[in-house]
């Protein structure tokens, strides 16, 4: 238990700006393989932001006025809070990973323009169109459903997050493995990281779904094949967007890098959100 909280902390450590300073961080201590197990704790991360997010969320929906812009506003204020406690970390490999596979058909070079910390027209298209795009959906959702923005903004931060785990295991790293962030990650994740972090997921649905249930009833209640068709939707587009961004990435690059996983977890974000919308 005590390696695993290690692996969790290193996990928000790199993955987030929420401090593990200190004492804290001497005992959970570093080295690349355990950069690597942390891996399999990146859906913790999403229940630790996604729980910060959907909790300020419902604070602002209960705090502003009673207005049809009331949901815009939360899911501004929403977005702004998530990239601040992520510090832009998936929206950076958004970034490069357009600037690369728009700026180059080639492979080769658009593996060298991700590395480049600069970031070009295509990068700021797609970091800017995705932001609209949480920001739009997150206000239907909220028009249609407060509870189901705030829940699906918890599921959303989980459910993304666990979709990269499989490229990991399914896909080999590619680029300049030695200066590269996501080093580590190189190697395959084992069945026992995807079990951890199927574990994490799991959880954090079930929550949502015994969540949803019990706020309609008013007290506990087994969720209804109705009441979870809109998580469901939720899981399912995200699992397209997994699909494509996966295809995606080996027709282009043969395999992923540490920038790939960062934009498959914002499409896989984005696409959540669009299948709740759509369901509700």
């Amino acid at each position: 238990m005590a390696r695993a909280l290690r692996h969790f902390l290193l996990a928000i450590q790199f993955f987030s700006r929420i401090p593990v300073t200190g004492k804290l961080a001497d005992w959970v201590g570093f080295s690349p393989a355990m950069l690597r197990a942390s891996a399999a704790h990146f859906p913790g991360v999403g229940v630790v932001v996604g729980g910060l997010v959907a909790g300020f969320t419902a604070l602002l929906l209960a705090v502003l006025p009673h207005s049809a812009f009331a949901p815009l506003v939360a899911a501004v204020l929403g977005t702004v809070l998530s990239v601040l406690v992520t510090g832009a970390f998936h929206e950076d490999g958004l970034a490069d990973v357009a600037d690369g596979l728009g700026g180059s058909s080639d492979r080769d070079r658009a593996l060298v323009i991700m590395k480049d910390s600069r970031v070009g027209a295509f990068g700021v298209l797609a970091v800017v169109l995705a932001l609209l795009a949480k920001v739009a959906l997150l206000a239907i959702i909220g028009s249609v459903s407060p509870r189901w923005m705030v829940l699906g903004l918890f599921a959303a931060h989980v459910v993304s997050r666990t979709w990269p785990l499989l490229l990991i295991r399914l896909m080999a790293h590619v680029g300049d493995a030695a200066g590269s962030k996501s080093k580590p990650l190189a190697d395959q994740i084992s069945v026992a990281g995807l079990l951890v972090g199927g574990l994490w997921c799991f959880g954090a649905l079930a929550l949502v779904a015994a969540t949803q249930a019990t706020m309609i009833s008013g007290a506990f209640a087994v969720p209804t094949l109705a009441g979870l068709r809109p998580l469901m939707a939720g899981v399912l587009a995200s699992a397209l967007a997994w699909a494509y961004m996966g295809r995606l990435l080996w027709r282009r690059l043969q395999g992923f890098t540490g920038d790939g996983l960062g934009a498959t977890q914002q499409v896989c974000e984005i696409a959540f959100y669009l299948g709740l919308a759509l369901a509700l």
